[in-house]
Formats: C-alpha cells, structure tokens, sequence
C-alpha cells in the first residue's frame, strides 16, 4: 500500500495516476473527497482529513510501506517554520509508530550552500526533510528549482498583458523542472523496495535558463510577444499580501527568490541522472498554450 498526500494538487495527482497505471496499491489523504476525479475515487482507498492531524495520519498510514509527501504551505501560517516543521510533525510520528518503511517527499535545492540559512520557504522545507529523517526510515528527498508550472499561475497576466514577473533577474540562467517529470520520478522511487537509506535526489530539468529566455519561447509557443518585468523584492512581497498570505508566510516567499536570485539553485552539478526531459519548449507548446488558449 502506497500513501499519497495532496492527491488533488499538482504533483500529487499525477502521482496517483502513474502508480494506478503500474498496478499499485494507493491510499490517498484528502479534505475533500469530491476533488477526487471519479476515475480516481473508484481505485484508491480515501482517508478523509488533514495529513497535519495526527488522527488522519495514523489511519492513513496503518498498514502502508510507503508515503509520498507534499506540504502545500498554509499562506496564513504564523511562521514558514510552523507552515512546514509543525505541521509535519504528526506524520513524522505516525511514520515512525506504523513502520513506514520509504517515504518520497517533496523539497527543495539549497543544503549546499549557506544561502539555505535564509531563504525562506526553501529553510523550512529542509528543516521539515530532517524531522522527517530523525524517524530513521528510508527515505529520498527530491530536490526542486522552481517549477515550470508555476508560470500558470501567472496565465492572466501572460494571456491579457504579455508579461509575467519575479524579483529574479532576468538573465540569469537556472534550472527549471516540470512537474510531470517530478511525478515520475517520485513514482519510480515508490515502486522501488529495494530502497534504503537516506539521500536528496535533485530534479533540475534538461537546461538552465533565464526568464528572459522563457519570454523569448513563450511568444514562439503563444504567437504573441511576452516579455518578462523584474520586481523589486518589496513589489514582490506586496503583492502575496495583497492575496491574503500572512506576513511571516509573504517574507518567506520574498526570502526565497533573494536567495535563488544569488544563485540558492546552482549549487548541484548537473548529471545525467538528475536531469529530466521536458524542455520548456515542450511545457510550453503541451502545457501553457492549452492552458492560455484552449
């Protein structure tokens, strides 16, 4: 039995649908049971409830050999800590009580360098891998840059506007992951029992690239000029609480594209075993475009 977290979101549906496909067993923990696809609903087991609840957990994962875990931060958290350490907590537990023997679970770059120290939602991510880690039980850490579908949140700006904007420079060149290939990877490393011990797998996509150059790709794959605008880190910030995020939760994003803007992704050479196919070319024309234009 193989337990996925936030079966609704991004990752983690695609998750759910690349084990059903191997043939596995899946157990997913969601709020609400009618996000679940019925295509979904009808193959997996449905624990109703929070995976930050220490009942929820512990039902969840009786019996199960393996998690996949994904904290979807609280944008009204008191602290990035309390958004990602705290609410991981009850699960650190009921892994270590219900003998969990693997767990997959989501992250970030940024061990290596110092950078990590102060960056924002990617700290408390790390702190959250090592509470995860003291439970002893196999466990792979994937290690994300920015996604590339993250820019979909952006899709009003980018349709309307032709722009799209961060406090990262435009020029510089990082890596850049689409979550597909996250899925995949995280499903063959939950399907592996053969799996031991504890190490961060990094998932960087095929290149490095900058902003400006995805503007230059988005106006291919669009038909229509985009261009990308920098944002003073203050701009940025401003604008998670005009959304609603907390003010600890809104310097924690703001922290973390300080940190990536000096260079928080770059510290992982690249091999051929951590780069991932989907080249922003392709996300664009089978991703965005759809998503922009129908």
């Amino acid at each position: 039995m193989i337990v996925v977290t936030a079966p609704t979101g991004d990752i983690g549906h695609q998750v759910v649908e690349n084990l059903l496909e191997h043939g596995a067993s899946v157990r997913v923990i969601v709020r609400d049971p009618s996000r679940l696809p019925d295509v979904i609903h009808n193959k997996v087991e449905v624990v109703q409830g929070s995976h930050a609840d220490a009942d929820t957990v512990n039902r969840a994962f009786e019996g199960a050999e393996a998690v996949f875990w994904l904290v979807p931060a609280d944008a009204k958290a008191e602290s990035v800590m309390a958004a990602y350490v705290d609410f991981s907590r009850p699960a650190a537990a009921a892994m270590k009580a219900n003998g969990v023997k693997r767990v997959v679970g989501i992250t970030a770059l940024g061990r290596t360098t110092p950078l990590a120290d102060n960056a924002g939602y990617v700290t408390g991510s790390l702190a959250m891998d090592d509470l995860i880690a003291s439970t002893g039980v196999s466990f792979r850490a994937l290690t994300m840059p920015s996604f590339m579908d993250n820019l979909l949140m952006q899709a009003a700006s980018i349709k309307n506007q032709g722009m799209f904007f961060s406090p990262i420079s435009g020029d510089l060149k990082l890596p850049s992951c689409a979550t597909r290939d996250i899925a995949t990877v995280a499903t063959r490393l939950l399907l592996d029992e053969s799996s031991s011990g504890q190490e961060e797998v990094a998932v960087l996509g095929p290149e490095n690239i900058s902003f400006n150059d995805m503007a230059e790709i988005m106006s291919g794959a669009l038909g229509n000029p985009v261009r990308f605008q920098q944002l003073s880190l203050e701009a940025y910030k401003t604008r998670f609480l005009q959304f609603g995020f907390s003010e600890a939760m809104a310097r924690g994003m703001t922290d973390m594209a300080d940190a990536k803007n000096r260079g928080l992704d770059l510290g992982i050479e690249r091999t051929p075993e951590n780069t991932t196919p989907t080249s922003f070319r392709e996300w664009c024309e089978e991703v965005l475009r759809p998503a922009l234009l129908g």
